[in-house]
């Protein structure tokens, strides 16, 4: 693809510049490291951590010898809290968990329970469903790159993107009423259609977005500034990135291609056409360089799926798990029980054991969910890809300055909401 091949030039230029800095002795290297260490706490109040968590580092002047991450900062326990909740009255914690795209945390929710429950969505309800994934994507994409930005000292691109992340914001609310933690979707579907109004939104937006995101990629890609300050910082392996556990953006800027709407399908996703990018090193650059791209095959995804957008029901018949129509709750004694037994808590899933993961913001995203039977989950364990890769960081920032270990945190999108524990 030619990101790959920007990425795999842009290293090349870089490379021969500090090669020759390092020989005329302006980097140094680790053998240069006296021995008068500091202990610096970076975070958990650092504005530039990005979120409610430390690292606390040794350092050598200027210099970072080694590190090691805390978390707990935000302990919610949500995975004990959803325990005790109704399977549907979970989503408000799911949306919780990365809020930078919440819709796609509380859809693969959704599936897991249904996966659980032997319910199968029409194909209307999944086409939507992958609309509303694909734009959470974008704005977490958006979220981290503009933000990357800002730590590297270029505050415009943030500014231009935030005003189209509004622009989202706006369709999420046509479409569920809420904007952040968007509670959007249900066990079985959506909650209501799209509406005219939503639809309209959404093609002026994709209209008006492509223009916007060329001239943030004009403002950075090639950026003289920007590359000195990103191109091999915070460098992973392959190897090491999958020995890690790592998936998503940051995995396939390492140069493995795995991603979950291609390598499981879910939500018919093996309905639509579109490239998986890949990076060469595993560096600041590529990271931010393979999300940009992932937002361009994004707004592929849902240009596709709103043009074939299937008719007929937006939800499954499934009257156990699906709250009926509020007016059909006014007029049909069923209908009525239903909704009492639904908003009571009174409905019971089958016994059984399921996992299913979605491709999130930042990676693999999985629901590991065990019913004994009972109107709540016996035991629920979510993957949150920021925690697995958090792990990493103090390696990947070893020898490298305190400015690079910020750009670096930043370039891996590191939620605080997944470290929850």
């Amino acid at each position: 693809m030619a990101v790959n091949d920007t990425l795999e030039g842009t290293h090349k230029i870089v490379e021969s510049a500090q090669q020759q800095q390092q020989h005329s002795g302006l980097i140094p290297t680790l053998n240069d490291f006296s021995q008068e260490l500091t202990t610096l706490n970076l975070g958990p109040t650092h504005p530039a951590t990005h979120g409610i968590f430390q690292n606390i580092l040794q350092m050598d002047g200027e210099r970072i010898i080694s590190g090691v991450p805390t978390i707990g900062y935000i302990h919610r326990a949500f995975e004990k809290i959803a325990e005790r909740r109704p399977f549907y009255q979970i989503t408000p914690l799911t949306d919780r968990m990365n809020y930078c795209s919440s819709p796609i945390n509380n859809m693969g929710w959704h599936m897991t329970v249904e996966k659980l429950l032997g319910v199968t969505v029409p194909k209307r309800a999944q086409y939507m469903r992958v609309i509303a994934m694909e734009l959470a994507r974008i704005t977490d994409h958006l979220i981290c790159n503009s933000i990357l930005g800002v730590d590297t000292g270029a505050f415009t691109g943030f500014l231009y993107v935030f005003q189209e992340r509004e622009k989202v914001y706006e369709i999420y609310e046509e479409i569920c009423g809420a904007r952040l933690t968007t509670n959007m979707g249900r066990v079985g579907g959506m909650e209501r259609d799209f509406s005219d109004v939503a639809i309209q939104k959404l093609r002026d937006w994709l209209k008006t977005f492509p223009a916007v995101m060329k001239e943030f990629e004009t403002l950075f890609n090639r950026n003289r500034i920007f590359m000195d300050r990103v191109v091999n910082v915070g460098p992973i392996t392959a190897e090491k990135a999958l020995n890690y556990g790592f998936t998503g953006p940051n995995l396939r800027a390492a140069g493995v291609d795995y991603d979950v709407r291609a390598m499981n399908p879910y939500s018919s996703y093996e309905d639509f056409d579109f490239e998986i990018p890949i990076g060469t090193k595993g560096d600041t650059y590529d990271r931010f360089m393979v999300r940009n791209e992932e937002i361009w095959q994004s707004l592929r995804i849902i240009n596709q799926a709103l043009e074939n957008l299937p008719e007929g029901p937006f939800h499954a018949d499934a009257p156990h798990y699906y709250l009926p129509p509020k007016q059909a709750v006014y007029q049909n004694m069923e209908a009525l029980i239903y909704h009492f037994k639904i908003i009571m808590g009174e409905i019971e899933a089958p016994v059984g054991e399921v996992y299913h993961s979605v491709e999130g913001g930042n990676g693999e995203l999985g629901f590991y969910l065990v019913s004994d039977g009972g109107r709540t989950p016996y035991r629920l364990h979510f993957r949150r890809p920021c925690f697995i890769y958090y792990q990493a960081y103090p390696e990947m920032v070893v020898g490298s300055s305190l400015s690079d270990a910020i750009v670096t945190l930043s370039s891996m999108n590191v939620i605080a909401g997944e470290l929850d524990a």
